[in-house]
């Protein structure tokens, strides 16, 4: 059976191909080949401007862009091509040595500087490089710019609907009021701060030999200061060197890069449910389209089923990102491999979140506000003013306040004749009774108005 969107097993590359299109060019392994191929080449490059290294001499700047080119110009045929040195080789990095030797072969130039492709390097200083790359490149190309799209959306309806009275639900039952604008700023604001802290995690590599210390570079050139050499290699991609590792980069960036995005679409997920429930109180109407269904034996439905999609795959990528989190920064001794087939799930993680926030954008796109039913609901809910009558109360030192709202109004559905009537009897200045008898849950709202329109 041949590989297709209805054959694939994973509806990353089946069903929602379509959504996950632009991580191919970053997570895929012919990406990871890309990755490690311009790693290879830079190395080289590094090591020709290196003066006290005389066997590799300095590069012209024609040898230099024939050396780019192989990773510039690089296309599926020569991923094939690699992965037919691997069936020989069984080892995917000599696969990638010995592909870039081949492409230089003709060169009298470069070949005579060879086998300095791949110098001192453990197959970990070139795959902790590609992984710190590919994770740079998700975060700036791909997962930032959706995040700033959601809380763009989340921050435009927050205005939109600033001044729209909700009845607020703690425990699940009916409390003090507060505007459907406030309570989306709340999100907003919950997200922005883990996209700050995500955008500022710190991206590490290694670049320092076999169990982390220069032993070859050292053994073969002792005069060279390796150390900062490596440093000045990995800060020219923008990362930051981890200087003490051991055969492998310990990746506690990466469980920090995992908890970062597990928080945002933590928040997401909590939103998602939120919707999923003013939908079904019918705080949100959501818009219909002709041809779509949404039950095969209930034709009246019109489901949540992005706000559902979006919870779904959320869930999925945590699940992952929680797994790289706390297994990524294990590694018996110097080294084990399982960190090898657990980085090849990034993409994975980073796919399914990317299908969770377009299915929420989606959503919110198809949802509008009726602020008929939030007010109705709130009419229904007189008894959420006994907050504000006992704290004036209180601050009148009237005789047990909160005992006697208690009394009034607890586990009763109390309606605006029946507050008023006990507000009328209250011993209060006229003034103050006056200002609780014009109250109602719709102006019960604290400053909700005022936060929605900030954020």
């Amino acid at each position: 059976m041949e590989l297709s969107s209805l054959t694939a097993i994973s509806p990353i590359d089946g069903r929602y191909a379509n959504k996950t299109t632009e991580l191919r060019y970053i997570f895929s392994e012919y990406a990871l080949m890309r990755f490690r191929i311009l790693i290879e080449i830079r190395w080289l490059l590094t090591l020709s401007r290196l003066p006290e290294l005389t066997e590799v001499p300095a590069l012209s700047e024609h040898l230099e862009n024939l050396l780019h080119k192989i990773h510039e110009n690089f296309h599926e045929e020569d991923a094939a091509r690699i992965k037919n040195i691997e069936r020989s080789t069984n080892h995917d990095i000599k696969a990638i040595e010995y592909f870039i030797k081949e492409k230089i072969a003709g060169n009298t130039d470069l070949a005579a500087v060879t086998e300095f492709i791949h110098f001192g390097c453990t197959s970990d200083d070139i795959n902790n490089l590609a992984y710190a790359l590919m994770l740079q490149a998700a975060r700036q190309q791909v997962l930032l710019p959706q995040m700033d799209e959601i809380i763009k959306k989340i921050i435009s309806m927050a205005h939109e609907y600033a001044e729209f009275s909700m009845l607020a639900r703690t425990h699940g039952q009916p409390a003090t009021p507060t505007t459907l604008g406030k309570e989306l700023a709340n999100v907003a604001a919950r997200l922005k701060r883990q996209r700050h802290q995500f955008a500022n995690i710190e991206l590490m590599a290694k670049f320092n030999g076999a169990v982390g210390n220069f032993n070859a570079h050292l053994i073969a050139y002792p005069e060279i200061d390796w150390q900062t050499i490596s440093t000045q290699f990995i800060e020219s991609f923008d990362l930051t060197n981890n200087a003490y590792t051991t055969q492998i980069e310990p990746h506690d960036y990466i469980a920090e890069y995992s908890d970062a995005i597990t928080r945002f679409n933590n928040i997401l997920m909590d939103f998602d449910r939120d919707m999923w429930g003013y939908i079904s109180l019918g705080y949100f109407k959501q818009k219909t389209a002709a041809s779509e269904i949404g039950s095969s034996t209930m034709p009246h439905k019109v489901n949540p089923i992005d706000f559902e999609n979006s919870e779904g795959n959320l869930g999925v990528a945590n699940a992952l990102f929680n797994h790289f989190a706390q297994q990524l920064p294990r590694s018996r001794w110097q080294r084990d491999l399982r960190d090898s087939t657990i980085l090849r799930n990034l993409g994975v993680a980073c796919a399914h979140t990317i299908i969770g926030y377009q299915a929420l954008l989606t959503g919110l796109q198809k949802t509008s506000a009726d602020q008929n039913a939030l007010n109705h609901d709130l009419n229904q809910h007189w008894e959420i003013l006994a907050e504000a009558i006992q704290t004036v109360l209180r601050r009148y030192n009237a005789e047990t306040p909160y005992e006697q709202l208690k009394e009034l109004t607890r586990g009763k559905l109390i309606n605006q004749h029946i507050i008023q009537e006990f507000i009328n009897k209250l011993d209060l200045p006229a003034a103050e009774k006056q200002r609780l008898a014009q109250l109602t849950p719709n102006t019960y709202l604290g400053n909700a108005i005022e936060k929605a329109k900030q954020i």
